[in-house]
C-alpha cells in the first residue's frame, strides 16, 4: 500500500472550533473571525506550507492577542506613564465592570428624573477636599487647564512665570496648550527667579488670571526664587494653580509635593490636577475651588466635549472611597519587606538552577510627581538578555536595564504575582 497523503490528516473545522483555546478566542473575537483563520490555516496545510498538525497553532497565531496587554511593572517607577500610570484598586475595577452596562450615571432612580451627572464621584471628591467650595471633573489634567484658560482667559492674558512654562511629555508644551485656547501668555520673571513684583507689574485690564504651575517633572536648584500662592492671592485677580500630580492632602512621604487642600487654603481660586497619578485613580482632570469659577467652567460649551464617561466616574468614585490604592501601597512599601520578597524569589530560582542576585535599588515616584524623590528599594539582578523575552512573554514583565544587567524591582508588583514572575524567569532561563 502507498503512503497516505498527509493532507488527509487535516483536522476538521468543527473539531478545531471546539478546541479550548480557539473556543475561548471565539468568545472574545467572534466565531466567524476564528473560523476564517482556521480555514486559512487549513488552506496553507493543503498547499504544503505547514503540516496538518500545525493548523491549530497557525490559526491561533493569526488571531490578535489581548489589547492592551497587562504588564507587571518591575521598573521601580511607581507611576510609569508608558504603562498607564496608576493601576486601579480592586474596588475601582469592580466599579468599572458594574458601570459597563446601564447605570444611573445621570438618573435619579427614586424620582425617575434626570440627575446631576456623576454625582457620586463629585460628592466623593468634594468630601475629600472640604476646602473646595465646588468641584468638577474632565477627561485629563491638560483638559482641566484648557477648560480654565478657555472659560476665563480666551482673548485675554494669562500671567505666568517663565520658569513654569513646562513641557508635559511627548512634546506637548504648556505655552502651546494655552495658546490654543485663544489666550495670550504674559511671561514674567526669568527661568530661575520670579518675584511678586514681576507678577504685579504685568497685571492689567486684560488679565484673565495668574497661573502657577508646579514643575512636577524636574527640579531647579541653586540661585532660585518663586512666589508662593499666598502672595499671588493678594494681587486682586484669580489665581489658578496646576498642582499636577493629584495629591489631595499633605503627605509626609512627599513633603515638597503640593496638594489641593493646602493650595486652596493658601488662597488659590482654582486648582487643577490629575486623577491617575498620586490619587491612584483613572485618568481624569480635577477642578477644585471657588464655586462661581467652577460653575462658570462647568457651564462652558467646551466642558461638554471634555466630560468624562461613566466608566471613569465609577472608577474615580470608588478610588475616592477606598482607604488605600495600589499606588499608595507601592509608595509606602517597606524596604525591608521588599528585600525579603526579592531574596525569597532569588532562593526559589536558585533551587531550580537559575542564578540571580539581590541588589539595592532606588525607586522613584514617576508620572510627573515628586521629582528628585528616591525610595529605598531592592531588585533582582539577572542577565540583560532576559529583558526582551520577559517583556514579550506571558505575563509581560518590564524591568530596568542598567550597566548590562536586568533589574526587577518588586515595589510596584503585587505580591500575589511573585509566582508568575518566578515561572516567567524559569521559562527564559531554560
Amino acid at each position: 500500500m502507498g503512503e497516505v497523503d498527509p493532507r488527509r490528516r487535516m483536522p476538521r473545522t468543527d473539531a478545531l472550533l471546539a478546541d479550548p483555546a480557539l473556543a475561548a478566542a471565539a468568545g472574545t473575537l467572534g466565531r466567524d473571525r476564528v473560523k476564517a483563520e482556521i480555514v486559512a490555516a487549513q488552506h496553507r496545510a493543503r498547499r504544503g506550507e505547514i503540516t496538518p498538525d500545525r493548523v491549530r497553532d497557525a490559526a491561533l497565531a493569526a488571531l490578535p492577542g489581548r489589547t492592551p496587554r497587562p504588564v507587571l511593572n518591575a521598573t521601580g517607577v511607581v507611576l510609569h506613564t508608558n504603562l498607564g500610570r496608576a493601576p486601579l484598586a480592586p474596588a475601582a475595577v469592580d466599579a468599572l465592570v458594574a458601570a459597563a452596562g446601564h447605570t444611573d450615571v445621570e438618573l435619579d432612580l427614586a424620582t425617575g428624573r434626570r440627575a446631576r451627572r456623576g454625582r457620586e464621584a463629585l460628592d466623593a471628591l468634594a468630601a475629600a477636599v472640604p476646602d473646595a467650595a465646588a468641584v468638577h471633573v474632565v477627561n485629563n489634567g491638560a483638559a482641566a487647564l484648557v477648560l480654565a484658560a478657555t472659560a476665563l482667559a480666551a482673548g485675554r492674558e494669562i500671567v505666568v512665570s517663565r520658569g513654569e512654562l513646562v513641557e508635559i511629555g511627548d512634546g506637548f508644551r504648556l505655552p502651546d496648550l494655552l495658546a490654543s485656547t485663544g489666550a495670550r501668555l504674559r511671561e514674567v520673571g526669568t527661568t530661575n527667579r520670579t518675584t511678586r513684583a514681576d507678577y504685579a507689574a504685568a497685571i492689567g485690564p486684560d488679565t484673565g488670571f495668574v497661573l502657577k504651575v508646579h514643575p512636577s517633572n524636574f527640579v531647579v536648584t541653586g540661585f532660585t526664587s518663586a512666589v508662593p500662592v499666598g502672595a499671588l492671592a493678594t494681587l486682586g485677580v484669580p489665581v489658578v494653580v496646576d498642582i499636577g500630580s493629584g495629591l489631595l492632602a499633605p503627605d509626609p512621604l512627599l513633603p515638597d509635593e503640593p496638594d489641593a487642600a493646602s493650595t486652596l487654603r493658601a488662597g488659590a481660586h482654582l486648582v487643577t490636577a490629575s486623577g491617575d497619578k498620586l490619587l491612584g485613580g483613572p485618568q481624569a482632570g480635577l477642578l477644585l475651588g471657588d464655586a462661581a469659577l467652577v460653575e462658570r467652567l462647568r457651564r462652558h460649551p467646551l466642558a461638554r466635549a471634555l466630560r468624562v464617561d461613566k466608566l471613569t466616574l465609577a472608577a474615580l468614585a470608588a478610588t475616592l472611597h477606598v482607604p488605600a490604592t495600589p499606588t499608595g501601597d507601592a509608595l509606602r512599601a517597606d524596604a525591608g519587606r521588599l528585600r525579603e520578597r526579592t531574596e525569597r524569589l532569588r532562593d526559589l530560582l536558585g533551587d531550580d538552577g537559575c542564578k540571580a542576585e539581590v541588589v539595592p535599588a532606588a525607586a522613584v515616584v514617576g508620572g510627573g510627581g515628586a521629582p528628585g524623590v528616591e525610595l529605598d528599594s531592592w531588585a533582582l539582578s539577572l542577565p540583560e538578555r532576559y529583558a526582551v523575552p520577559l517583556r514579550t512573554g506571558e505575563p509581560a514583565i518590564l524591568g530596568r536595564v542598567l550597566h548590562g544587567r536586568l533589574l526587577l524591582d518588586l515595589r510596584a508588583v503585587p505580591e500575589s504575582a511573585d509566582g508568575h514572575v518566578r515561572a516567567a524567569i524559569l521559562r527564559v532561563a531554560s
